[in-house]
């Protein structure tokens, strides 16, 4: 469940930055934060994960927010119906790990793993909504 309550603070927070400062939160903004936010989440998971001695600790949510907010910036602009499909197709791949999101979840571990997987699953997602926008 902490990884759902982590897309979810993803998807609240979005919502009330882009709506309350849609000047300052552009998507070229989002994209400064989403890049820096990566890097800074490999750092903190790799950290985090020493300290707790697990990997990729279910308390560290930090890979769902930024691959999250990658989902939505990619998707703007967007209905609320848009936003509860990508977060339950974010979630399936998120959750199960298919191929080949669960070849790097178990190839590579630490910080960048942690956040990687995510990064993948935010892919995936991305290319669901791409593919059913050429059919339709």
């Amino acid at each position: 469940m902490p990884g759902t309550s982590g897309t979810l603070f993803a998807w609240l927070s979005f919502l009330v930055l882009t709506t309350r400062w849609p000047d300052i939160f552009t998507p070229a903004i989002w994209g400064i934060i989403i890049v820096l936010g990566y890097f800074i989440g490999v750092w903190a998971c790799e950290v985090t994960g020493q300290h707790l001695g697990v990997s990729d600790h279910g308390a560290m949510v930090w890979d769902e927010i930024i691959a999250f907010w990658l989902v939505l910036v990619l998707l703007m602009p967007m209905t609320f119906k848009t936003q509860l499909v990508a977060f339950l197709v974010f979630r399936f791949f998120d959750i199960l790990k298919p191929p080949p999101i669960g070849y790097f979840d178990r190839r590579f571990k630490g910080g960048f793993g942690v956040m990687f997987d995510d990064i993948v699953a935010a892919f995936f997602t991305l290319l669901c909504f791409a593919l059913w926008r050429v059919l339709n």
